[in-house]
């Protein structure tokens, strides 16, 4: 059973030192200083060495890897679906990300080709209880998803409720139980304050999940190099860190990864991956969301 009162603590601990000081600024990005690639190597290693910048700088694949290509609209075809597979098999990304429907699809099609399936849970709001997140991740466990992307009961956190977003959690992270399955808990940062931010990174890790991401796509705001900078201070280097929603081009995913993202939700994957390679990149919006 968790250790409510040590969790706690630990949240005090991480709000204490988050609100020490005011986090300074570069002059190069106007972000917390973090994000600035000269500055970051040391005091974001632990980023930094699960995935080396010279990679997303150049080799494809290190970029390719680093990517979960992601679908989660609502009016997703099959057609589409199967497309990003595709995709996913022939540049090699880290995982296809899709909605639980489509998990046995996806992972039909992906097998054998060392790509992941991804299901979202509890998608997008957060706000079912965490039996039904739990039910939900069996299931797209069934199906054939090797990671889960769950979203935090936000409105609980935003009541201070910190048992139950602490058992939300660790319900989903549960449900993988000894079978290797990657849980990645999703913020929603943009509707939470620094204080909240660190709060949820805190249960997370408490809970035994294996990332914190920053957003569903579907909120008020996407990933920001400061959101990435705080939640990688906050969890250390034992745990991974996603950045997702509105990471459109390569330039953002550097600056997301020298803030210390491990692993980047995308629907522009394709388009990120040839920029690294210096080819010209296709017109419009990438709508995976």
């Amino acid at each position: 059973m968790t250790d409510y009162r040590r969790v706690i603590e630990l949240i005090l601990e991480e709000l204490v030192a988050a609100g020490a000081v005011a986090p300074a600024r570069c002059a190069c990005h106007g972000f917390t200083y973090e994000c600035c690639p000269e500055r970051v190597r040391g005091v974001l290693d632990a980023g930094a060495t699960r995935l080396g910048l010279h990679a997303v700088a150049g080799g494809d694949l290190g970029v390719a890897s680093a990517i979960d290509h992601t679908l989660l609209k609502a009016d997703a075809t099959a057609e589409e679906i199967d497309r990003l597979c595709r995709e996913a098999t022939e540049w090699r990304f880290a995982t296809v990300c899709v909605n639980p429907t489509w998990v046995a699809r996806a992972a039909g099609r992906v097998r054998g080709s060392g790509v992941g399936v991804c299901s979202v849970v509890g998608f997008p709001l957060g706000a079912t209880t965490p039996d039904v997140k739990q039910y939900e991740a069996r299931r797209a466990i069934f199906d054939g998803a090797s990671e889960i992307d769950m979203v935090i009961n936000v409105g609980a956190l935003k009541s201070g409720d910190v048992r139950l977003v602490a058992d939300d959690i660790r319900a989903v992270v549960a449900a993988g139980g000894e079978r290797g399955i990657v849980s990645k808990v999703i913020l929603e940062t943009a509707l939470l304050t620094d204080e909240e931010k660190v709060t949820a990174c805190t249960l997370a890790r408490a809970a035994g999940a294996d990332f914190v991401k920053t957003s569903t796509g579907f909120g008020p705001g996407g990933a920001t190099a400061a959101d990435v900078a705080l939640m990688r201070r906050v969890v250390g280097a034992g745990m991974g860190v996603k950045a997702s929603g509105g990471v459109r081009d390569l330039r953002q995913m550097q600056a997301l990864v020298a803030a210390g993202a491990t692993r980047i939700g995308a629907s522009a994957g394709v388009r990120i991956v040839k920029e690294s390679r210096g080819e010209t990149a296709p017109t419009g919006r990438a709508s995976g969301y």
